[in-house]
């Protein structure tokens, strides 16, 4: 062999130590102590440290530093225990506290216990017992724990876990969040401390000064006080609930939307909107809604539908507006009507019929935008028509026709006769909701089929007149006073010429009328909604106690005993978590009833 072999072999070998020896686990090195013995009572091998005046003990270990008053190094095992005004460090960002410390350079694993604080850039852990798993960057606890974050406030909860490289805290079992604005209580809470964002699992609810919001699927921004719910999700506003497959949330603005399936209650004057879209603005007193937009004022003998492109409802509880733009209708059992726009006063029980006349005279479908009412068997149209209800009675007052006025009514025996009536103005009065008396002022014209106490026609009166005034009963023309009559006549049915039975303008609309609040979507295109992507279900967590974690211990045994290492007499026993389940949704109030009504 040569000189320049055996310098190489010699070179390999010493490469190859020196490779064995880093492969090897750095072992608990002791940096620092004031005085050391050893103590026969404690455990054979043992090591025994104290500070002295200057400074506490010091150990380290792979970037951990560990300082306290007092240590016992098990230097077999590579396990220390430390006691009083424990410190321990790991780089510049985590740094805990405790009354006591245990750790195995052999698991890496830490256990503390008595006033344990754990501080990370962003926020402190205050608990009883904290577990640590330096290899897996996870702290857990089960003994209840408070974490405190500047902006977002106090979050407490019975179970926590806290993975460092995530930066995210994961709360389990009465779990709350208190902050100056609100309180959040939920079962599971993700909180990722970097961005202050929250995810909620399972029923939770935020409670605030003015609202309160309910979901089961949540995610909440508490730098930014904005939340994005699903799952039953529902936000109480003062007198209003907000429900909707999926809502948003901005506390600073005090507004929220939804968006598919929503309902908005308003528990104080007994109405429900419904749509597919809409935006509630607290402050303002201001809902929007649209897409299949259907407003009920909820009665107890017969609620009032009404539906359009776009339903606003504004203004102060004792003074609620709701406007209803564009293709509107209207229906309840006795009463139905369209027109192009709806204003209704609910405090004065004001409801006007308008047409807004968008386009030009000459719009083809003016006409169809003319508003019109039907009750019991007559019809009404005119320019602008003002239906006005008792509140208090929830019963038909009266109602008044401006420009253009014509009422029509089938003739109760004839196949195609109708009474109609024409004038500038036109007011009619109800009784238990049917129409019993008519004033028709300026320019007043009647045609109608006078009957005999038999039933028999006893002719057709062709009229006209300054007034008139028609008495109703049981969708018949009871009695007609014509006022300052101009010219008029009856005449039987055989001598009445067929093209004077039409006054011009007529137009028997009966197959538009909605007979029930199905009907009101029957003309509408069909509903396309956007499809929510929604917020992801919840995965459940990696235990503590995992399989990588057992196998550490199991290899951290005495090689010569096979006696457990000590880090392994702390490690929870139980590291279960029941599975999350989803509770119905809580009704607030009266709501229940109110939604039942609003269904029928």
């Amino acid at each position: 062999m040569t000189f320049n072999s055996f310098k190489y072999i010699l070179l390999f070998f010493f490469l190859l130590n020196i490779t064995l020896v880093s492969a090897q686990k750095q072992k608990i090195t002791i940096e620092y102590a004031g005085t050391l013995f050893t103590d026969p009572e404690i455990e054979e091998g043992a090591q025994v440290f104290l500070r002295d005046k200057s400074q506490q003990v010091h150990f380290i270990h792979e970037g951990a530093n560990v300082w306290c008053d007092k240590a016992i190094y098990y230097e077999n095992e590579d396990f220390i225990e430390a006691f009083s005004n424990v410190v321990m460090k790991q780089g510049d960002t985590i740094n805990m506290t405790a009354k006591y410390v245990e750790y195995s350079g052999k698991t890496q694993l830490a256990f503390a216990s008595g006033d344990v604080v754990l501080t990370e850039p962003k926020s402190t852990l205050t608990t009883d017992t904290l577990h640590f798993d330096r290899q897996r960057q996870l702290a857990y606890y089960q003994t209840r724990g408070k974490v405190v974050r500047d902006s977002s406030g106090t979050i407490t909860s019975q179970i926590g876990r806290y993975y460092m490289n995530a930066k995210k805290y994961q709360f389990i079992k009465d779990v709350v969040l208190v902050n100056p604005e609100y309180t959040l209580n939920t079962d599971r809470l993700d909180f990722f401390t970097e961005t202050g964002y929250a995810y909620l699992f399972g029923p939770s609810t935020i409670v605030g000064e003015t609202s309160t919001v309910y979901t089961e699927r949540g995610f909440y921004d508490t730098n930014n006080d904005i939340g994005h719910f699903q799952r039953n999700a529902r936000i109480d506003y003062d007198n209003r609930t907000v429900e909707g497959d999926s809502l948003y949330f901005d506390r600073n603005r005090s507004f929220a939307s939804a968006t598919n399936n929503i309902t908005i209650t308003d528990t104080i004057n007994k109405s429900v909107v419904r749509g597919h879209y809409a935006e509630v603005w607290r402050e303002k007193d201001s809902v929007f809604i649209t897409k299949r937009a259907l407003g009920i004022t909820v009665q107890e003998q017969d609620s009032v539908y009404i539906h359009a492109d776009t339903l606003m409802v504004t203004g102060k509880p004792d003074h609620r507006i709701t406007r209803a733009y564009y293709n509107v209708k209207l229906y309840k059992s006795d009463l139905a009507g369209k027109s192009d726009s709806i204003h209704v006063d609910h405090k004065t029980g004001l409801t006007q019929l308008i047409n807004l006349s968008r386009f030009s005279s000459t719009d083809a479908f003016a006409t169809a935008r003319k508003p019109i009412l039907w009750n019991i068997g007559n019809q009404m149209t005119g320019d602008t028509i003002h239906l006005i209800s008792n509140v208090e009675t929830e019963k038909l007052d009266s109602l008044k026709m401006f420009n253009n006025a014509f009422l029509i009514g089938k003739d109760t025996l004839g196949v195609d006769n109708y009474n109609q009536i024409k004038g500038k103005i036109l007011i009619g009065l109800f009784k238990d909701n049917e129409l019993y008396n008519v004033d028709v002022d300026k320019n007043a014209e009647v045609i109608y089929y006078s009957r005999n106490e038999k039933g028999e026609l006893a002719g057709i009166n062709k009229s006209k007149s300054g007034s008139l005034n028609i008495k109703l009963k049981d969708k018949a023309i009871q009695r007609l006073a014509l006022i300052n009559q101009i010219d008029g006549e009856l005449l039987p049915e055989s001598e009445f010429p067929k093209s004077a039975k039409r006054f011009r303008g007529f137009d028997w609309r009966e197959e538009e009328r909605p007979l029930s609040v199905e009907d009101l979507f029957k003309d509408d295109p069909p509903l396309v909604l956007p499809v929510i992507k929604g917020l992801e279900d919840y995965v459940p967590p990696e235990e503590f106690v995992n399989k990588d974690l057992i196998e550490r211990v199991e290899k951290a045994k005495d090689s010569t005993t096979q006696k457990p290492n000590k880090a392994a007499r702390n490690i929870p026993k139980k590291d279960s978590i029941p599975p999350l389940q989803a509770v119905p949704k809580a009704k607030s109030g009266n709501n229940s009833a109110l939604k039942k009504k609003s269904d029928q």
